[in-house]
């Protein structure tokens, strides 16, 4: 089974991270769920409150498939300044593991020295970037994928589980959450 390590962070964006890990579960993946400083409630950028279910300290980065960072400004500001993450997230990179990023956090990716070449974001978060942001909802380049905001979580989690375990998982999902009807 795959794994993928989800952080939460406080003020993460709620309605990514939902969509990151609902569809990785759906799939098959087994999603870690942990707070950057402990296990626990962690509240998000609109009031909600998620429970991490591990420590990111309890981590064993080794048995990592992927890592993906849910957005939200102050959520990718605690990620940006934690160097356990940047740490992870450059290991991964290197071991050609998946790296992905949504909304403001492609700027983490940016700061662990990953993300090149083409990538997206919320629009204005692409300041201090040195590379090429695209107005698309998803944009994958090699191990990382990026994509734009809260309306675009599910199809980051599709791309996700596309590139972890594959076509056919992907395709029943796509069609089973019903996005071909988003594009009426």
């Amino acid at each position: 089974m795959k794994r993928v390590l989800v952080p939460l962070a406080q003020g993460f964006e709620e309605a990514e991270f939902i969509g990151i890990v609902d569809v990785l579960r759906r799939a098959g993946v087994e999603v870690l769920v942990a707070g950057l400083e402990s296990s626990g409630n962690i509240k998000g950028a609109n009031g909600i409150e998620i429970k991490a279910e591990l420590a990111l300290s309890s981590i064993d980065i080794n048995s990592l498939d992927g890592i993906a960072l849910a957005g939200g400004f102050e959520g990718m500001q605690n990620l940006s300044n934690n160097a356990k993450i940047l740490e992870i997230i450059q290991r991964l990179h290197k071991d050609k593991k998946i790296v992905a990023a949504i909304c403001a956090s492609p700027i983490v990716l940016n700061k662990a020295g990953v993300l090149s070449s083409e990538f997206t974001c919320y629009p204005g978060c692409e300041e201090g970037i040195n590379a090429k942001r695209l107005n698309e909802a998803v944009v994958i380049r090699d191990n990382v994928i990026t994509s734009a905001g809260p309306a675009t979580a599910i199809l980051f989690g599709l791309a996700i589980t596309k590139a972890l375990v594959g076509e056919d998982v992907y395709k029943g999902l796509y069609e089973g959450l019903q996005v071909p009807l988003t594009r009426a």
